[in-house]
């Protein structure tokens, strides 16, 4: 997906809010996708200077969604009051699913077709239905084709007791249909072809967490993370899966979650299952002077890409790469990375490449590698592993913290990219206005 630059009319990113990002812990959690866009949209929507209805359209990344909300983009639309009249639809790629909005959002807007448009990201992965297997649909279409007691009776003694068990749909979910290989294990063979050791992620893990810790600490999130209220009056704050007293011993520990007993990936240095969601408003030039509003950032461009499944996670490389390139762009160029963390090992394996020669010439078609992200300028409140990965959510997330932190920061420039399950890859370029 290339872009050309020619009669485009430049694209802002106004504000955006996300809620607070909550760990499944077993059970289903207090929200459901379209209630967590709801929570975090009234605040939003509610400070803008627009009505509700003003805006051309909304677009909502969605991965899980649930039998009660088909398409959620307009269900949340209606509950937020935006009119019966509002174009809503929801968009899924995987884990690119909220930045996909923002991507669609932006081709819209710069080619004419709109002026304003809410777009999002949300999941809530502890509402994953539980999945029979083919043999007890199997046989409760055989329970209901019966016809007479006998019938039923001779029908119900055809299953066994193992055929009911259900399984989790988040586990089919996070397996590639094509490799048959667990996300976990994708990044397992790129921390085997890059070098990266079980001390290496976890040390990476740990400061994922600290640095989540610390932002929570100094307000750094007070801006963008709005309180959510669930039906009996609870109210959530912070992102809870964060461990601001972990420790490398305590991540040492835990056993490999996927290869036992030589793998890398853990439970500490995964990202975590959870639920959440994040909107973000995108403008024309003509829609900010109309509405008076101030802009975060200035989206220059985007790419998305497409790889191997079987190494799914080097897709930040493979589509952030061209996209610098195109924009005549060093890696020393780049104010600030926002790379969401699915895994450890997979973030390490992606700077690992970039500072591959032979893998740049290779892959990425460069006459030498593409140069050495520095840690102080990557990820640098946390990531998915101390956050939590709501899949059709995070794209979203770290395109609207990369606005605010290059903003809070003094940057100029940043990316925003990420691994898509699937093998693919997007990257977003932002400038601060």
């Amino acid at each position: 997906m290339k872009s050309t630059k020619s009669n485009h009319r430049a694209v802002y990113l106004v504000d955006g809010a996300r809620t607070p990002f909550l760990k499944a812990r077993g059970k289903r959690g207090p929200f459901t996708p379209v209630d967590l866009a709801v929570q975090c949209g009234r605040p939003l929507l509610a400070r803008q200077p627009i009505a509700p209805d003003a805006y051309d359209m909304v677009i909502l990344g969605c991965v899980n969604v649930i039998a009660d909300e088909m398409n959620p983009a307009r269900v949340a639309a209606l509950r937020l009051g935006m009119g019966e009249r509002m174009v809503a639809f929801t968009v899924q790629i995987n884990c690119g699913s909220g930045m996909q909005s923002i991507d669609t959002a932006w081709r819209y807007i710069r080619e004419g077709g709109a002026d304003l448009i809410l777009a999002g990201g949300t999941d809530a992965l502890s509402h994953a239905p539980l999945v029979l297997g083919e043999e007890a649909v199997g046989w409760l279409s055989g329970m209901q084709r019966a016809s007479g007691p006998v019938a039923t009776a001779r029908a119900a003694v055809n299953i066994r007791p193992g055929d009911l068990k259900p399984v989790v749909g988040l586990e089919r979910g996070l397996t590639d249909p094509i490799t048959d290989l667990g996300m976990g294990q994708t990044a397992e063979i790129l921390a085997h072809r890059f070098g990266i050791d079980r001390s290496m992620a976890d040390a990476y893990a740990l400061d994922s967490h600290k640095r989540l810790a610390r932002a929570q600490e100094d307000g750094t999130l007070v801006e963008e993370v709005m309180p959510a209220f669930d039906r009996d009056g609870n109210v959530y704050e912070k992102d809870d899966g964060v461990r601001a007293d972990g420790t490398i011993e305590s991540l040492a520990k835990l056993k490999p979650a996927f290869e036992r007993p030589y793998g890398k990936v853990t439970p500490g240095n995964a990202s975590q299952i959870t639920d959440g969601a994040s909107w973000t408003i995108l403008a024309s030039e003509e829609a900010v002077e109309r509405h008076g509003l101030t802009p975060l950032a200035r989206i220059i461009d985007s790419e998305w890409a497409a790889l191997d499944p079987a190494v799914m996670g080097l897709g930040p490389v493979m589509s952030a790469t061209p996209m610098l390139m195109r924009n005549a762009m060093s890696c020393d160029a780049v104010d600030l990375w926002e790379l969401n963390e699915a895994f450890a090992a997979q973030v390490l394996a992606c700077l690992a490449a970039w500072r591959d020669e032979d893998f740049c010439r290779k892959a990425l078609g460069l006459d030498s590698a593409f140069g050495a992200v520095a840690r102080e300028k990557l990820n640098v409140d946390g990531g998915a592993i101390s956050l939590g990965h709501p899949v059709g959510t995070s794209g979203n997330r770290i395109v609207l913290h990369l606005a605010n932190a290059l903003r809070r920061r003094g940057g100029k420039r940043g990316v925003a990219t990420e691994c898509i399950g699937g093998g693919q890859g997007g990257a977003m370029l932002l400038e601060v206005a």
